[in-house]
């Protein structure tokens, strides 16, 4: 995918084809902790930005993503601005406005995944809650799945110096346990202060899915 660097500010337009739409979700860890900021959508289109072709990710909020429904197969077109910090978003561009559909999308998806229909509200994220995926298999068969989420992680090393902090990105899915593209890959670990680590093991996804059965 192109990353575009360009230091305008102004908002740039862009259309294309959508091929993704996830959540777009902020990790932050601080050694065994963790929180989420759940801030909107990202679409991933197939098209043009300020007249350059390419394949770009756009970030969205919950609001406009809300209205207009986006799902695979759109056709659309909008504006947006460069982020200014890409260590804390997996788009390239954000701010999205006069967003236009342009043509939608044919038929029906398949029931298999990945998962191509309109993704719910950010609570149901939340309330579904994520287990760790492979990023290979991210790459490879989730990437365009209503499921799956790539993000961006702030780390606190010192949580007495929180201004030392280090960033990265990881994959989740969100999707049915019983998902037979799923893979959960190598555990994660976290680092700390003084050269310690923190491992996160398989217990803290099944206690974070325990509400959920293998089909939901």
């Amino acid at each position: 995918m192109k990353s575009r660097s360009t230091t305008k500010t102004a908002k740039i337009e862009w259309s294309g084809r959508i091929q993704a739409v996830q959540p777009r979700i902020r990790l932050m860890r601080s050694f065994d902790e963790r929180s989420h900021s759940y801030l909107g959508y990202v679409l991933r289109f197939e098209g043009t930005i300020d007249d350059e072709p390419g394949e770009y990710i756009i970030a969205l909020g919950k609001a406009a993503q809300a209205k207009h429904r986006f799902r695979v197969g759109m056709e659309v077109s909008g504006l947006a601005v460069p982020v200014p910090d890409t260590r804390l978003e997996t788009a390239g561009f954000y701010k999205a406005s006069g967003l236009k559909i342009i043509n939608d999308a044919e038929g029906d998806f398949l029931a298999d995944p990945p998962f191509h229909g309109v993704p719910p509200d950010l609570e149901t994220y939340r309330s579904r809650g994520h287990r760790r995926l492979d990023t290979r298999t991210y790459d490879a068969k989730c990437m365009t799945c209503i499921w799956g989420c790539r993000m961006p992680v702030e780390m606190i090393i010192d949580h007495w110096n929180p201004s030392k902090k280090r960033y990265r990105f990881e994959t989740f899915c969100y999707g049915p346990k019983s998902c037979a593209l799923y893979k959960a890959g190598p555990t994660r670990k976290v680092p700390g202060r003084k050269g310690m680590s923190y491992t996160e093991e398989d217990w803290v996804d099944e206690d974070t899915t325990a509400h959920r059965g293998p089909d939901d």
